[in-house]
């Protein structure tokens, strides 16, 4: 796509609002007595996360290779165990620690090697937009008593929208210029990362712990990378394999971390 990335983030999030507001409503009716503006208003803080997220992953996934972007973004494993121990009030284990340390060790190796490529400063953005993306997840978690998933990525999804759209108002003289195919591609931007992946993950925050979700997504990169080569015939950069398997380690060791009752919490009880 090349439309601005402020309004492509607005049109996404407004879409799947707007798909998903029947849902909403069928959950607001079902729990009247323990929703409303006091939980309704729990989505600001994470909406306004979510929007900037958005905007800072496409200025920065267009700046740099499909697969660095992706690789970037699934460092959220990393980064979460921090996120929920400020944020939730979940403990961090020492195997995360170790971790962290291996994950940003490939990360170091990726932007090592695009240094001299020019392909440093998206990667760049990328690694800040993966920060958002975690204490946006983190954020999430915090807020997993609301009654009903859809009671909390609806109003998500429509006030990142509505931030996006006062944000890049300016540009909407651009939208009637559209071709077909840009309407296509929001229209599957907002179906499917948004409205199955996005709410997929915000379910998952409310059953299980934070950092075993963010791991368990990690794997996307390959699938990233491969349709990159497939759709645009770009081929990852030597430095993308060790980086790769380093980041992938680092999640095998933070997902056993968190399976050891010894080391995390196990099991969390919702």
């Amino acid at each position: 796509s090349a439309v601005d990335p402020v309004l492509l983030s607005s049109f996404r999030l407004l879409g799947a609002a707007f798909f998903l507001f029947p849902l909403f409503e069928r959950a607001r009716r079902r729990y009247a007595e323990r929703f409303g503006f006091r939980e309704l208003r729990r989505s600001i803080v994470p909406g306004l996360v979510l929007a900037a997220h958005f905007v800072s992953w496409v200025i920065g996934a267009r700046m740099t290779l499909a697969a660095n972007a992706s690789l970037i973004v699934n460092m959220v494993p990393l980064a979460m165990p921090f996120l929920l121990f400020f944020v939730a009030g979940e403990r961090i284990a020492r195997i995360e620690l170790l971790a962290t340390a291996l994950g940003l060790t490939g990360i170091l190796i990726l932007s090592a090697g695009d240094f001299r490529s020019g392909d440093l400063a998206g990667d760049l953005v990328c690694l800040v937009s993966m920060l958002l993306f975690a204490l946006y997840l983190a954020l999430g978690r915090r807020n997993r008593d609301i009654p009903s998933i859809w009671l909390y990525v609806v109003p998500l999804y429509a006030i990142a929208g509505v931030a996006c759209l006062v944000a890049g108002a300016g540009r909407l003289g651009t939208v009637p210029a559209f071709p077909a195919k840009e309407w296509l591609l929001l229209l599957a931007l907002a179906v499917v990362p948004t409205i199955f992946g996005h709410s997929l993950l915000n379910g998952a925050m409310k059953h299980f712990r934070g950092n075993v979700v963010s791991v368990c997504n990690v794997g996307q990169f390959v699938f990233a990378g491969v349709l990159a080569w497939i759709v645009f015939g770009e081929l990852p950069k030597p430095a993308f394999w060790p980086a790769a398997i380093l980041v992938v380690l680092a999640a095998v060791i933070a997902l056993r971390g968190a399976r050891d009752p010894r080391t995390s919490e196990s099991v969390e009880r919702t």
